[in-house]
C-alpha cells in the first residue's frame, strides 16, 4: 500500500525519528513532521492535523498515553499507532483502550515494521471507504 499523507513522529529519540520518517517515506509519505516530546507532538498534532501519527510511550515532558488522550480528545478519528521500547501489559491495554490502532516494539524488524504500518494504513483506509 501506498501511504500519501502526512506523519508525525513524535519520540524523545532523534535518531528513532529519523528511522521511522525514512520507512514512512519509502511508503510514500508526502511529509514528515517530528515532535521530541508529547507536549511539542500535540501541538504539531493541532497545527499539522497529519494522517498518520507514531506516537512513543515513555518521553519526557509529557508520555504518549496522555497524548494519545489529548490527540483524541480533539480528534477521534485520528490514526495513532504507539511506538515503545518497553511492552508491558498494562501500557499496551491503555494504548489500546485510549484510542491507539496498533503497538509496535521499536525493536521489530524494518520489513515487519514496514507490514504492520502497511497493515493499519489499509484498515484505516478500509473503514473510510467502508
Amino acid at each position: 500500500m501506498t501511504f500519501t499523507g502526512k506523519a508525525l513522529v513524535v519520540d524523545d529519540e532523534p535518531h528513532v525519528r529519523k528511522y521511522i520518517g525514512l520507512i514512512l517515506k519509502s511508503l510514500g509519505a508526502t511529509a514528515i513532521v517530528e515532535a521530541s516530546n508529547g507536549a511539542e507532538g500535540f501541538a504539531a498534532f493541532q497545527q499539522e492535523r497529519p494522517d498518520l501519527v507514531l506516537l512513543d510511550v515513555n518521553m519526557p515532558v509529557q508520555d504518549g498515553i496522555e497524548t494519545l488522550k489529548q490527540i483524541r480528545s480533539i480528534d477521534e478519528n485520528a490514526s495513532v499507532i504507539m511506538l515503545t521500547s518497553l511492552s508491558n501489559r498494562q501500557t499496551v491495554e491503555e494504548a489500546v483502550e485510549g484510542g491507539a490502532l496498533h503497538y509496535i516494539r521499536k525493536d521489530t524488524p524494518r520489513d515487519e515494521l514496514v507490514a504492520l504500518i502497511n497493515e493499519v494504513l489499509a484498515a484505516e483506509d478500509d473503514a473510510a471507504n467502508g
